[in-house]
């Protein structure tokens, strides 16, 4: 695991387009934290470094949304899922030609890959942040070493 604080959203940016960088088409990032952790401000920084030229911002009441770049985006936010009683197909996205970005992963735990990338943001102080980057299996622990 490899630990960052950052004391800004622009650092937090930039972090999330470093991480960006190490990224390739079918990878998963579970991004995991509080809310106003800063999940969705270092995926505008994972999107920059995608090529994403669209303003990204928090999908919570469409649940995802889809940002054309270099390689494509897709941000899910399942904050407001109830596990799997609902009718989403996350596979589909999991699956697709870009990188898929997940916050709050883990209200469809059992759809999640065995495979990812999971960055944690915790709140610290004003808008100081720890963010940990863990790769979860062979592919993502060599993306984390690059970081």
């Amino acid at each position: 695991m490899k630990c960052f604080n950052t004391s800004t959203s622009d650092e937090t940016i930039k972090l999330g387009e470093k991480i960006g960088k190490v990224l390739k088409e079918g990878d998963v990032v579970l991004l995991d934290g509080d809310l106003s952790a800063g999940k969705t401000t270092i995926t505008k920084g994972i999107g920059l470094a995608l090529g994403v030229k669209k303003i990204i911002n928090s999908p919570t009441f469409t649940i995802v949304k889809t940002y054309s770049g270099d390689i494509n985006l897709y941000h899910l936010d399942l904050y407001r899922l109830d596990g799997l009683n609902n009718d989403f197909d996350l596979e589909e996205y999991i699956e697709a030609d870009g990188v898929t970005v997940i916050e709050w992963p883990h209200q469809v735990d059992e759809l999640i890959p065995s495979e990812y990338l999971e960055i944690k943001l915790f709140k610290l102080d004003n808008d100081e942040r720890r963010i940990e980057v863990r790769g979860i299996g062979k592919k993502y622990i060599e993306k984390e070493d690059l970081l």
